[in-house]
């Protein structure tokens, strides 16, 4: 699919926001749907399966979390947040729930385009490893890397884009240590300002779904002072 097929969902109750990030989005070859309401969006999400879902925190009926977490049970589209809480704390908030980045307002729609670019590219990249397959402790955790799906025992993890590319990157290599900074890079692709804090947050979240012991932990373990490294033993 080429990146003028790709269809963006904007969600947000400021007609004036949508407009400027329609005309924004639409200059650079997508195809922009709109709403302006939670269930909407929802509506919406489901019957155009987009490739990104642009989302607002403060909507008049549901909240941006709701409707992140729903689109969250049934799909993985990424969902980049756009709203008018900056803090450290809710940035990390917004992602630890699903979200893929965060965009705090006012922004520059340049930057919400770039920001756009470079989840996709991420998603939709097709350049693959040349390793499909990564198994680890006897089977207990399987990889599919080319369809980026997560086993454990042989039942499937639901996880975020960027869980999986975190997960991803440390499972490559495991025992290597990667700091929170070399992680935002490898999985972002870029930086912001408090964004090494959601390292820990997304760490959290992956732990939980694979059945890690956070006070021991057998697949990201975390080496104090330094960052996160991968513990499973790969299989022959």
């Amino acid at each position: 699919m080429t990146e003028a097929q790709r269809r963006i969902l904007v969600v947000d109750d400021e007609p004036m926001i949508l407009e400027v990030v329609r005309a924004y989005l639409q200059r650079e070859g997508y195809a922009v749907t709109t709403a302006e309401n939670g269930e909407s969006a929802l509506a919406l999400e489901a019957r155009l399966r987009p490739d990104l879902v642009v989302l607002d925190l403060m909507l008049p009926d549901l909240s941006g979390e709701e409707v992140c977490r729903a689109i969250r049970l049934e799909r993985d589209t990424p969902i980049l947040m756009l709203t008018a809480k900056t803090s450290s704390a809710d940035r990390v908030q917004g992602l630890s729930i699903g979200a893929d980045d965060y965009l705090g307002k006012p922004f520059d729609p340049a930057e919400l385009v770039a920001r756009v670019r470079a989840i996709l590219r991420r998603v939709h990249s097709s350049t693959e490893p040349q390793v499909d397959r990564l198994s680890f402790n006897g089977g207990e955790l399987v990889l599919d890397l080319a369809r980026r799906e997560a086993f454990l025992g042989d039942q499937p993890v639901s996880l975020t884009n960027t869980e999986f590319k975190l997960l991803r990157v440390l499972a490559r290599y495991p025992g290597r240590v990667y700091s929170r900074a070399e992680l935002v890079e490898k999985v972002q692709g870029f930086d912001f300002e408090g964004f090494e804090r959601t390292v820990d947050a997304h760490v959290k979240n992956l732990r939980q779904k694979l059945g890690d012991d956070p006070r021991q932990p057998h697949y990201v373990v975390t080496v104090y002072g330094a960052g996160y490294k991968f513990g499973g033993q790969p299989d022959a």
